[in-house]
């Protein structure tokens, strides 16, 4: 039959092909063959041999979907993160997985995404009032009452991406191997697979609320799959020891794991309070547990720029931009 030619197999990262159907099967990797990525006839892009319907049935009992972790909750899904300092973050779903974002997050979808907007946090069964207690949460947190739901409709695996909001870098959190837990700056989410739960934590120490930087409320991301978060700059992650104890400035912080201590201290000294440019006080983690930390929070972003423009502005042909450059400092 001239539709049994003409596929292709990934063995080795390079492609081998074209072939029939069945010497296609006989070619496929012992025991991790239906992981496998073919091309063939009526297909549109390269997918998991298990996905093929024609291939499946002759694969020896290869086919179908991985057995899910026991108990696991969040869909499995691949991705590739592309970009160097605008960066964007591609989610590959295999049919019936779903992704959920942020409002205004997604750059592009193939075919077979359908993309819903939703009220609550998709990743739970309740009613209206449990709906609107999750879309409460949010708004206390600034973002929008609403989540979007990417959602693989068709028999064949597609494509979504979700683009960063402003330069910097995006990281992946497999919260499977960080205890099921993260805590992040309020706007620092940017997608996650089903199943993770999107939630908000309270500061219990009032200084901290006032003073830490992000306010009382942090978010919190719960599950077992993977979460996608964004913050300004180079994200640099720290293991910090049982009771190592490390000071920064409260903008910087991206997220800790809940066994990390999150303090403020005042800088100490007049001086350097009032003409050290670093503020009045200073966040203060301790171990144990993994931080993650930002070079560029937005606020410093966003500051510098008002400041060079407006009527207020330091503008690069102005006078007094140009006297003013001569005090300024040279990093």
């Amino acid at each position: 039959m001239a539709s049994d030619g003409g596929w292709y197999v990934v063995i080795n990262d390079e492609s081998v092909g074209p072939m029939g159907r069945q010497e296609l099967i006989q070619k496929l990797p012992s025991g991790g063959g239906a992981d496998a990525m073919v091309f063939g006839p009526g297909m549109a892009d390269w997918t998991k041999a298990r996905q093929v319907g024609s291939l499946a049935a002759e694969m020896g009992g290869q086919g179908g979907p991985p057995p899910r972790p026991a108990g696991r909750v969040a869909d499995e899904i691949d991705f590739e993160i592309s970009g160097d300092d605008m960066q964007f973050v591609e989610v590959t779903l295999d049919p019936s997985e779903v992704v959920v974002a942020e409002a205004g997050g997604m750059m592009y979808m193939t075919e077979g995404i359908q993309m819903e907007t939703v009220f609550g946090d998709p990743s739970k069964q309740q009613g209206f009032l449990g709906k609107l207690l999750d879309a409460g949460k949010r708004m206390v947190t600034g973002e929008s009452l609403f989540l979007t739901t990417f959602g693989n409709i068709g028999s064949n695996r597609a494509k979504v991406a979700f683009a960063a909001p402003y330069p910097g870098r995006i990281i992946p959190m497999h919260l499977d191997e960080l205890g099921g837990e993260i805590i992040c700056q309020k706007d620092a989410f940017l997608c996650a697979a089903r199943g993770v739960q999107i939630g908000i934590a309270f500061q219990k120490k009032i200084l901290t609320g006032l003073f830490g930087g992000e306010g009382f409320i942090l978010q919190r991301l719960t599950g077992d799959g993977i979460a996608f978060v964004h913050a300004g700059g180079t994200i640099h992650k720290k293991k910090l020891s049982a009771g190592e104890t490390l000071r920064l400035d409260t903008g910087c912080l991206v997220a800790l794991q809940p066994s990390v201590n999150y303090d403020i201290q005042m800088t100490g000294g007049i001086k350097n309070s009032i003409f050290g440019g670093e503020g009045l006080f200073l966040a203060t983690l301790t171990g144990p547990g993994d931080i993650w930390i930002q070079s560029l929070p937005f606020t410093r972003l966003a500051g510098r720029i008002l400041a060079n423009i407006g009527p207020g502005g330091k503008g690069e042909g102005s006078v007094l931009g140009g006297l003013s450059n001569i005090f300024e400092s040279r990093g």
